[in-house]
Order: structure tokens, then sequence, then C-alpha cells
């Protein structure tokens, strides 16, 4: 099994910035793809962003160029740098792992890190 944990939601201000964490652990062979998602009340669960093995980065074209995805592969580790903080980010946000495991392949979510701008 994989498991991951979050850490970096919290209330901050319009214009402000956050960064959200997320640690891979457990039985690990490879991580390919990582990426976050959010989900606003009554809305559906939505990509941010997302980053392959080799470093390629998609993001949804409301977060370009405010928000960046980064990750440490010795650490498992994947990062979401968001900085100018709109009132619409606003959302609990999910990190996504995909790999390969000792056993068989793994898709694995995070148990979710609140995000509150105010404006």
């Amino acid at each position: 099994q994989v498991q991951l944990v979050e850490s970096g939601g919290g209330l901050v201000q319009a214009g402000g910035s956050l960064r959200l964490s997320c640690a891979a652990s457990g039985s690990i062979i490879v991580i390919t793809a990582m990426g976050w998602y959010r989900q606003a009340p009554g809305k559906q669960r939505d990509l941010v962003a997302a980053i392959t093995s080799g470093g390629i980065t998609n993001y949804a074209d409301s977060v370009k160029g405010r928000f960046t995805i980064s990750r440490d592969n010795a650490k498992n580790t994947v990062y979401l740098q968001m900085n100018s903080l709109k009132p619409e980010d606003t959302a609990v946000y999910y990190c996504n792992v995909g790999g390969i495991g000792r056993s068989r392949t793994f898709d694995s979510w995070g148990q979710g890190t609140r995000v509150t701008v105010s404006s």
C-alpha cells in the first residue's frame, strides 16, 4: 500500500501565497505521475497541475502563471507553490500519485487539505 500525507493548507488573504506538500510512502518501486486536484463546494474535482517523472508539467488554465508544481524524487514528494491566490482558488486540494509498487501498480489519493482565500 501507498500512503500520502498532505500539508500546507490554510487561510490566506487574496494575493497571498501558500505551499502545499504531499509525501508518499509505502511499497513504492517507482512513481510516475504526480498531481494536485481541487474540489470546491458543490463542484467536481478538477485537475490543478500535474508533473511527470521527467519533469513535464501541465496546468489548468485558471492557475497558469500563478501556481508551480514541482517534485523531489528522492523524497517521493510533490509540491504546489500557489501565488497570487484568489477567492476562487478556495477548495479542498488533493494530491494524486501513480506508479509501480512491489506487487502492483497504484493510484493513490491524499486525504485533502483545505485552502481558503479571503477577499
